[in-house]
């Protein structure tokens, strides 16, 4: 099993964690060191729609600084929120719940316009 799995400390002294300027990302935590934001439900759907966004062509590359459209890559995208709609039917709060069923509805009208050119 992985270190970090079983909560043992990084390499990284605590010292070097503490001035790592927190890099593309990560957060700082409530001790300032640098580390990856807590995966949540949210985060995760947010996720999954800036993939969709990014198949799209609404956003640029940060490497290159273009935009590419790939709808084959997008529809994968959707198709996983829509899984995730379904299996998830009656264990989300209302608040996740909304945030799925809005961005699933936001994701396919998006999708419909760029098929469409």
């Amino acid at each position: 099993m992985m270190a970090f799995f079983r909560g043992e400390k990084s390499e990284k002294s605590m010292e070097e964690q503490d001035i790592c300027g927190c890099g593309e990302g990560k957060v700082p935590d409530r001790h300032g060191r640098c580390v990856m934001p807590e995966v949540t439900f949210p985060a995760f759907i947010m996720s999954l729609n800036t993939s969709v966004l990014f198949h799209l062509g609404e956003l640029t590359d940060p490497v290159t600084g273009k935009t590419v459209v790939d709808l084959d890559l997008a529809r994968n995208a959707i198709d996983t929120l829509v899984m995730l709609e379904q299996k998830t039917k009656g264990n989300l709060s209302h608040d996740e719940k909304e945030l799925l069923k809005s961005i699933v509805y936001d994701c396919k009208l998006r999708f419909v316009k760029a098929a469409r050119g």
